[in-house]
């Protein structure tokens, strides 16, 4: 079998997960635990054994050949307008066929071990092969409107694992905030589509990079704006990012799957699918690279001084998507799918990390109320503490490579202001990491025999998504009722000491040791994917065939090393601030150095500056108030009052005329005379004329 043969068979990658779904959704009852997480395992091991042979075989053809479409069936035919469902495997599909299956096989395997005792064990397993199959199926497809099939599957899935244990309120609530913050950015997506069918009509990718050049410079900026708008949605930019920090409200796997290998990657994957759009229009690139560096340093600002351990994460990983899109904005699109993939391998090191910490702490997720977990948990610590360099962009580790080659692109290109921008949002990244490393793995121990200066019972805005996976069965879904309940950390809510259960916080077993561990030698050795050195820029080159045509940006030897120089120097700055104060853990829970140092500051920013807040006030005054006047007014008396005065002005003229036959003959007769006489009478005088 050649190359374009085995290409043609690439929809089994994301045929895989979806079978499983299907199986566990219907059987998954009688599979029972631990069968139904082995069988979605091993479905997306298995995809992720395809995809590496999809790899080999793309890299068999010549690199200007590395584009194999192929036509399943005919979808929607409209006239002269048809969609087709068919593949497109090219660089492209098959770096992030590698990475949602790669990474969200060690995901899966986690999974077995975290949601051991779980209920909805099965259903749990169902949704998440879905979610990878959805993810496989945006990313394979050879059109956009196929892709937005996936997108909307992967919006889907995530209302259904975030709110997956929906007998909480705050997981019921967090996952239709995920839901309908992306249907705002869908409009964006679909009236994009709407634009290409009046343009070209067609919505296949190889038709529309073909004659992108015919469009002017205003349609193409429309496009490229409203496929952004979408991307806003589901990679959580500015002002469409309240969602993400929600979604720790579902288990902790379903974060890291959402945070590093599916749904907020998509955003990125479609503005390098519809790249040519962005190329032909620089007022669009323009506002996403500053779009992508101004969310890049207020969402480090947040994570700065929260204190719920996934709270930070999520910040943080609103951040790192910010300094994607900015690489996208100017041209740097390699550098972006580069910080795609290492960040996926640090990031889902971390949340497992976090998932594996709340674990072994009967689910405490208040950082201020840790300290000193590396004693007990001594190989989570070690691979958090790689991930955490990785993330802050200290040398060799995967996390440096991929984010100065971001800075190094926005500075040679002369973007000089988003490069100041990321330059900052590198300082706070730093601090923020190292504040979490430090207060949860070293410096004083804050879990036992804890003195709060004013015990509170603090307000539930959320819950713990953790059950004690290794000693007793889960309890979710029980809602504040549950003694074992623990709630989400809020920024304001004062710290409590946690209850243990009679016992010093414990390691997770090896199943969800494992991959954590592979994911923290990926963040080390990512790196290597994309070196700036001689020939040993692979994943450059592999793309190149999808980015013909853009123009590279050249940056001297001398520029380089001194934008990375900076860089590390930024790093390291926020690290050694972070240090000096957290070093050796807090003097008690409740006094934080640098949230107190803020003072009223800190209230705004760990508030995210309440733009949530400011939405639910519009949503909750004049935005009810709006729909309701639209409603009772514009729509009730305005709109049906056309239609119904329009049906009932026919109505009365129907009865009118329906009174003229009555079935009287002479009545009719009469008429028929009246009418005769009044022709001739005209006939008449016109021939007097």
């Amino acid at each position: 079998m050649n190359s374009h043969d085995l290409l043609d068979l690439i929809w089994i990658v994301p045929a895989l997960p979806l079978l499983g779904a299907a199986v566990l959704l219907l059987f998954g009852r009688r599979i029972g635990e631990p069968g139904a997480g082995v069988v979605a395992s091993a479905m997306m091991v298995v995809a992720f054994a395809v995809s590496c042979v999809m790899l080999g075989a793309l890299l068999g053809l010549p690199a200007e050949s590395r584009v194999v479409t192929h036509h399943l069936f005919s979808w929607m035919p409209a006239g002269s307008f048809s969609v087709g469902f068919g593949t497109q495997a090219d660089p492209l599909s098959i770096t992030w066929c590698l990475l949602v299956t790669g990474v969200g096989s060690l995901i899966h395997i986690y999974s077995v071990g975290y949601m051991h005792g779980d209920g909805l064990y099965s259903r749990f397993f169902g949704y998440l092969n879905l979610f990878a199959a959805s993810m496989l199926i945006l990313v394979l497809a050879d059109n956009f409107l196929l892709t937005f099939l996936g997108w909307e599957g992967v919006g889907l899935c995530s209302y259904l694992l975030i709110s997956f244990w929906y007998e909480r309120n705050s997981a019921a609530v967090a996952g239709k905030k995920a839901f309908i913050t992306n249907r705002v950015g869908d409009v964006g997506f679909l009236i994009a589509m709407f634009l290409m069918v009046a343009t070209y009509g067609t919505l296949n990718y190889s038709a529309v990079g073909a004659a992108a050049g015919v469009i002017d410079r205003p349609m193409a900026t429309a496009i490229a704006l409203l496929l952004f708008v979408g991307a806003m949605g589901k990679s959580a930019q500015i002002p469409l990012h309240v969602w993400l920090t929600d979604a720790m409200e579902g288990p902790t796997p379903v974060s890291a799957l959402i945070h590093a290998a599916t749904m907020v990657t998509a955003g990125v994957f479609l503005l390098c699918r519809a790249h040519v759009f962005l190329e032909l229009s620089g007022d669009a690139s323009t506002v996403v690279a500053w779009v992508g560096a101004v969310t890049a340093l207020l969402a480090g600002t947040v994570a700065v001084v929260q204190p719920d351990i996934k709270r930070v994460l999520a910040y943080s990983t609103i951040s790192q998507l910010g300094y994607m899109f900015l690489a996208i904005g100017v041209h740097a699109y390699v550098a972006a799918v580069f910080m795609v993939l290492c960040h996926a391998f640090y990031k889902a090191a971390l949340f497992l990390g976090a998932g594996s910490v709340i674990h072994g702490n009967a689910d405490n997720q208040d950082i201020r109320t840790m300290g000193g977990l590396k004693k007990f948990m001594p190989a989570t610590a070690l691979a958090f503490t790689v991930a955490w360099l990785a993330i802050a962009g200290i040398p060799p580790f995967a996390g440096f490579w991929s984010k100065d080659e971001i800075l190094v692109d926005a500075f040679g290109g002369g973007h000089y202001g988003v490069w100041v921008l990321g330059t900052i949002a590198a300082v706070l990244t730093g601090i923020y990491m190292t504040r979490l490393v430090f207060l949860v793995f070293y410096g004083n121990e804050r879990f036992r025999g804890t003195e709060v200066a004013a015990p509170v019972v603090p307000v539930v805005t959320g819950g713990s998504d953790e059950g004690d996976a290794g000693d007793e069965a889960h309890g979710h879904g029980t809602g504040v009722d549950d003694p074992d309940f623990t709630p989400t950390v809020a920024f304001g809510e004062p710290p409590r000491e946690p209850d243990l259960h009679g016992h010093a916080p414990h390691e997770s077993p090896m199943i969800m040791l494992l991959p954590i561990g592979i994911l923290a030698l990926l963040a080390i050795f990512g790196g290597l994917l994309n070196l700036p050195i001689g020939r040993l820029d692979f994943l450059g080159r592999f793309l190149e065939p999808v980015f013909e045509g853009v123009k590279e940006i050249d940056v001297s030897t001398g520029k380089e090393l001194t934008v990375e120089g900076v860089s590390v120097v930024a790093a390291l700055i926020g690290i050694f601030t972070a240090l000096h104060f957290y070093r050796r853990g807090l003097r008690t829970p409740a006094a934080d150095p640098i949230v107190d140092g803020l003072g009223p500051a800190a209230t705004v920013v760990g508030h995210a500056y309440y733009w949530d807040e400011g939405i639910g006030a519009f949503v909750g005054g004049p935005g009810r108030a709006g729909a309701s006047w639209l409603s009772r007014v514009l729509d009730a008396k305005i709109i049906d009052g056309a239609v119904n005065g329009t049906g009932w002005l026919v109505a009365w003229k129907a009865r009118m005329l329906s009174k003229l036959q009555d079935g009287y003959v002479r009545r009719y007769g009469l008429a028929i005379l009246l009418g005769a006489t009044a022709v001739l009478l005209f006939l008449v005088m016109w021939a007097g004329r």
